[in-house]
């Protein structure tokens, strides 16, 4: 699996320009140590999250998302980020752009809303649309993964639907939605979510 994300950052927005570490609420100063406290509160700020269900009606739900997965590590939590990001020589979107993207995003949002329940096939064609273009704003700094599988989750469930894209029993579900997502393959992305989606 590929993951060679670039940040440029040469005004040190997010990182301490001595250790490279993201600057963080708990000042922490060590990388691992960070990414080990991250994925712990993450995880349990998720947790939240799925007992309460955050409606999807436009795309202030990722920020809602955002802000609340990280909001015990990062000042910027919910908030857009403000450097470039790029993967493998490929741009994410440009951040001078993003109010457009957004706009975009609440139109596929309103269509998505609008699919019968009944049609799976075009329901997960209009998921993995959503899933793909959102993957490519990667509006935030860090955790954007996290934040876009817990979206397209609560947006299927807004369709009655339950969508599991990184399940704890089958590594190769998360493979296959990586390898999706960092290739732009829509196709391959509505195929897994077509499995994946139950009623």
């Amino acid at each position: 699996m590929r993951n060679d994300c670039r940040r440029v950052d040469p005004d040190y927005t997010y990182t301490d320009p001595k250790t490279g570490v993201l600057r963080n609420l708990g000042g922490l100063t060590d990388h691992g140590i960070l990414s080990f406290i991250e994925a712990a509160a993450s995880t349990k700020r998720t947790e939240e999250l799925i007992a309460t269900v955050i409606r999807v009606k436009n795309s202030d739900a990722l920020f809602d998302i955002h802000r609340h997965l990280f909001q015990d590590l990062y000042d910027w939590a919910g908030k857009r980020r403000a450097v470039e990001i790029n993967k493998g020589g490929q741009q994410f979107f440009p951040t001078s752009r993003f109010d457009n993207a957004l706009r975009f995003i609440d139109d596929l949002i309103a269509e998505c809303l609008r699919v019968c329940k009944d049609d799976k096939e075009k329901l997960a064609k209009k998921l993995a649309e959503i899933l793909d273009t959102v993957n490519f704003l990667h509006p935030f700094r860090e955790g954007n993964g996290r934040t876009q599988r817990l979206f397209i989750m609560f947006l299927a469930k807004e369709k009655g639907y339950t969508l599991n894209l990184n399940p704890t029993n089958n590594k190769e579900i998360y493979a296959r939605y990586m390898n999706a997502s960092i290739d732009g393959d829509v196709d391959a992305l509505a195929a897994l979510i077509f499995e994946r989606l139950r009623e």
